[in-house]
């Protein structure tokens, strides 16, 4: 049966690329595997598909039982398909902080490490197999480890992920500043996504002291396209939290050029979350948070009531 790769719900660049590039990976070691997704990707995914000459992953709502899966990109219960424990996992590559709650039918290959994204572990793990890899799986990788590192400006990024990213735009004949220019103007451009899609786009759930967020950021190098729309945003974090059955939605406007965040005050509840996570003082019903750029690093280990 062909493995199915993937990584998490909303898929960006990282888990809709690092899914690609294993599954290739895979299938140049004997074992027949099929990248997936998860649900429709972003805007710079969907650049770094088209860019790269790649054919989007089918997607998929669901696992079937006994399925064979890798995951990428996440090891989150709440972050996969619903019948997971159903489906045989085989291996998890992450790069996120160990969550815990899949229970696999057999013992299996996990790989997390405290880098800034899971295609860089990839590229370890590949060896000199990656030499052989096809010039867009390449290519994809190294689109994927610009965007997780938000072209080396996160602080999450680290000497490794760098040497990589350099190693990969060397042997493509890339240059990483105009690769990484287009892919967040692409990433940018949201003008074709409603109020609640852009809350969902890159978006993980997350309680704190038993109360539970959505936490989205939007990564963007025209914040204001996005500021723009703060009252109909904030309407529908409304919407969003009761359908999705959390109490809250945090958006974090990530300006990746100025390197700061802007969060969205709309009621008391995030005001104190503004005020205890992060000791901003709240006037309006936004705040600026300078130096803000990770929610995995900055946003998620602070968040506090």
């Amino acid at each position: 049966m062909t493995t199915l790769v993937f990584g998490h719900k909303s898929p960006d660049t990282d888990s809709t690329g690092s899914p690609i590039a294993w599954a290739w990976y895979l299938n140049s070691q004997g074992t027949e595997a099929e990248a997936v997704l998860l649900g429709e990707p972003n805007t710079e995914a969907a650049f770094m598909l088209e860019h790269w000459g790649l054919e989007a992953p089918r997607i998929i709502e669901d696992v079937e039982a006994d399925q064979p899966v890798v995951i990428v990109d996440t090891n989150n219960p709440a972050e996969l398909p619903a019948s997971l424990g159903q489906a045989d996992v085989r291996q998890i590559i992450d790069h996120h902080k160990l969550t815990g709650g899949i229970e696999t039918k057999a013992p299996i290959d996990i790989t997390i490490r405290p880098l800034a994204c899971t295609a860089t572990i990839m590229a370890d793990l590949m060896g000199d197999t990656l030499d052989d890899a096809p010039e867009s799986v390449r290519g994809a990788m190294l689109t994927c480890i610009l965007s997780d590192t938000l072209e080396f400006r996160s602080p999450t990024t680290t000497d490794h992920d760098r040497a990589w990213a350099e190693k990969l735009a060397e042997g493509l004949g890339v240059s990483i500043p105009d690769l990484a220019s287009a892919m967040f103007r692409a990433k940018s451009d949201v003008s074709r996504f409603s109020e609640a899609e852009l809350l969902r786009m890159d978006s993980k759930e997350y309680a704190v002291d038993g109360t539970k967020f959505r936490v989205s950021v939007l990564e963007t190098t025209a914040p204001e396209a996005i500021l723009n729309r703060k009252d109909a945003l904030m309407e529908a974090m409304t919407q969003v939290a009761a359908e999705d059955g959390v109490q809250q939605v945090l958006l974090f406007v990530v300006d990746i050029l100025k390197e700061e965040a802007t969060l969205l005050v709309p009621n008391p509840l995030v005001k104190t979350v503004a005020e205890k996570s992060f000791g901003a003082t709240v006037e309006r019903d936004s705040v600026v948070l300078p130096g803000v750029m990770s929610r995995k690093k900055q946003i998620i280990p602070a968040l506090k009531l």
